[in-house]
């Protein structure tokens, strides 16, 4: 069997998904499978079976008492931006003086202010920052990560994040998708001519993006003060044609239109949506396109939150993710982003927990790979303190429930 790991005594064994794995919906979102007393076999990095202790395997090359604990699947975070210069403590508190998030970007804060200060910083200080903000997101349980570029926004800096998230994939033993956002933000230097800018990133960076293999997904922040729907058809138009799948930041500061473009080209999700109406809810029943929440962002501009509720009790799946950045989210604690969730969106633990495993995964299109406790997938596990459950994690926000994680196998 190779080198084998056997996890018993666990308390609850959370997350099961016999069969096929595929985005969890509407009611379904609230029921999940569990076994108590139960145990996990882990060989070549892969969860080869488990159960209740009443079958529990006799040998193992290594054992895990894991009496008193929960485990879980590692947390599947579908958007983040943890590749960045430095954070932006100075506009958190002009915020808090009254300043709104519109106000700092118009006076070059904001994604502006991070683009300034990304192009000055070496490529190896740029990793060695972010390599440590991901090592950091694993210990909190973290097995499968989303990276963006769009703090770059020229040819040169948007490769040199990209090239950053490649090696972190490298370096790394965790699952890492890469996101092309060069349409970001249009940098001060085309505020008068975006249209300049837009051909930029058609006829130059896509290419040279898609060319090097740097990229999965192609975003754009179609938004007021933003990306406008026309322009936003047109660069992902692009992207497909070079085999860049969609992603798109939609309605975060209103009701853009980017909900309804992000299906017309495919996307494989639209995130944010805190600006949602029924339009949208009716839109998205109708498509493939993944609903991916970023509550965090909420909680820290102190801004509407998406209609969670809404959306799961009409039949929606929805993702929730950290959205991990310098400006308006710089967490990327899923337990308190849940925690976040549940409180101010009203859904329940259960639910949150779908949204951040294997819908997650869903939204990278990673399910068969992770996000569930399944024969064949990847051995992401988190270990839990004992006496800790998914209600508890969830209810005691601020308390470190996490004693290991396991990535492929292996603990970190």
């Amino acid at each position: 069997m190779g080198n084998s790991i056997l996890i018993r005594n666990i308390s609850h064994l959370t997350g099961i998904i016999d069969g096929a794995s595929k985005l969890v919906k509407g009611n379904d979102m609230g029921r999940v499978r569990s076994i108590s007393d139960a145990w996990v076999l882990v060989s070549d990095g892969i969860i080869q079976d488990f159960g209740s202790m009443l079958t529990v395997p006799e040998r193992a090359d290594h054992i895990i008492d894991a009496t008193g604990a929960s485990v879980f699947p590692c947390w599947c975070d579908s958007h983040t931006h943890i590749v960045f210069a430095s954070g932006r403590e100075g506009e958190f508190v002009d915020r808090i003086k009254g300043k709104s998030y519109e106000e700092i970007a118009a006076a070059g804060g904001g994604i502006l202010n991070s683009a300034n200060r990304l192009r000055q910083m070496p490529e190896d200080l740029l990793y060695e920052n972010a390599y440590r903000r991901l090592q950091e997101v694993i210990s909190k349980g973290t097995g499968a990560i989303e990276i963006k570029s769009g703090y770059g926004l020229t040819r040169e800096s948007e490769l040199k994040m990209l090239r950053v998230i490649r090696r972190l994939r490298q370096s790394t033993e965790v699952t890492v998708k890469a996101t092309f956002l060069g349409a970001h933000a249009v940098p001060s230097e085309y505020k008068e001519n975006r249209a300049d800018y837009i051909h930029l990133i058609i006829n130059e960076m896509i290419p040279e993006v898609a060319g090097e293999g740097l990229a999965d997904y192609c975003d754009v922040f179609c938004d007021k003060g933003f990306f406008t729907v026309e322009e936003t058809d047109l660069i992902l138009t692009a992207a497909a044609r070079y085999g860049l799948k969609a992603k798109i930041h939609a309605n975060e500061l209103a009701v853009s239109g980017g909900v309804q473009v992000g299906i017309k080209n495919n996307a494989v999700s639209v995130d944010h949506l805190e600006a949602t109406t029924q339009v949208e809810i009716d839109a998205l029943k109708n498509a493939s396109t993944i609903p991916t929440l970023l509550p965090s962002v909420s909680f820290f501009l102190n801004i509407d939150y998406a209609p969670a509720r809404a959306m799961i009790d009409q039949g929606l799946g929805i993702a929730i993710a950290s959205d991990y950045n310098p400006g308006s989210s710089p967490s990327g604690n899923i337990p308190l982003l849940m925690a976040i969730a549940c409180n101010n969106m009203r859904i329940t633990p259960v639910e949150a927990f779908s949204a951040v495993t294997i819908n997650g995964a869903c939204a990278m299109e990673l399910e068969k790979e992770t996000g569930s406790i399944s024969k064949s997938k990847s051995a992401n596990l988190i270990i839990s303190r004992p006496g800790v459950t998914l209600d508890s994690m969830v209810y005691a926000f601020g308390s470190d429930h996490i004693d290991k994680v396991m990535i492929r196998g292996k603990l970190v």
